[in-house]
């Protein structure tokens, strides 16, 4: 899933999916599906869009005590997505029970899907962590520590912003997964994320994959914008 460019689907039900999917027509896209659409929808968004051909990236960000995790990802599994998630604050123990519940419930023979952790939400300040999550320590290093926890567990990535993402890697190894949200073109509204940076920057940050929502979704032509962003992202090649 390198150099993926992920749509978050950011809507509330399966006819805004429709609306903003049928310009693209028979395009096989990447695409996230958040807990918003999820839980007004269901498994069948999920069906529908595995119909059309599309990556799926099932943003649920599980976070409970591991056996419920390991019980939910067994679920989750055959779904047959190509990305799930975890919070890395639910600890190692929570992130093995998440893998060893993935690979229960997918299909013999099939690949598992990929499973990341979020370390801190691109949309937290360090003021924020320090003074709510009573974390005394830098931004930086909690999303190092949560990252090197992740690797520890067997996870496959995290989840991070463009600028923590060549620390991880030199931490991690470069086949560990950074995917990042808050991507914003130059000209781009922050909106409520707090570390955001634009695609030429996560570009050389060896970043593995971004999430892209507004920009995009809002558009009042989204597969040109779909298309301005790719070239960005990939340095000119859609």
């Amino acid at each position: 899933m390198d150099n993926s460019l992920i749509i978050a689907l950011d809507f509330a039900n399966k006819s805004e999916i429709d609306r903003f999917l049928t310009p693209f027509e028979d395009r096989k896209l990447f695409v996230k599906v958040g807990m918003e659409l999820f839980y007004q929808e269901g498994p069948s968004i999920v069906h529908l869009l595995k119909e059309k051909g599309h990556h799926i990236f099932l943003d649920l960000k599980l976070h409970d005590i591991p056996n419920t995790v390991k019980s939910a990802m067994r679920g989750l599994a055959r779904l047959e997505c190509d990305l799930v998630n975890v919070h890395a604050a639910g600890g190692r123990e929570m992130m093995v029970a998440a893998l060893e519940g993935l690979e229960a419930g997918t299909t013999a023979g099939r690949k598992r899907p990929n499973c990341i952790a979020v370390t801190q939400l691109t949309s937290t300040s360090q003021e924020q962590m320090n003074n709510e999550q009573l974390i005394p320590v830098s931004l930086n290093e909690s999303v190092l520590h949560y990252a090197s926890l992740a690797d520890d567990a067997g996870l496959d990535g995290v989840v991070c912003s463009a600028w923590e993402s060549q620390a991880i890697h030199a931490k991690t190894g470069s086949n560990f997964l950074s995917v990042c949200p808050g991507i914003r073109m130059e000209s781009d509204q922050v909106g409520d994320q707090k570390r955001v940076a634009t695609p030429e920057y996560a570009k050389d940050a060896g970043v593995s994959a971004i999430v892209v929502g507004r920009s995009i979704t809002r558009s009042s032509d989204p597969v040109k914008s779909y298309e301005q962003w790719m070239k960005a992202w990939r340095g000119g090649q859609l």
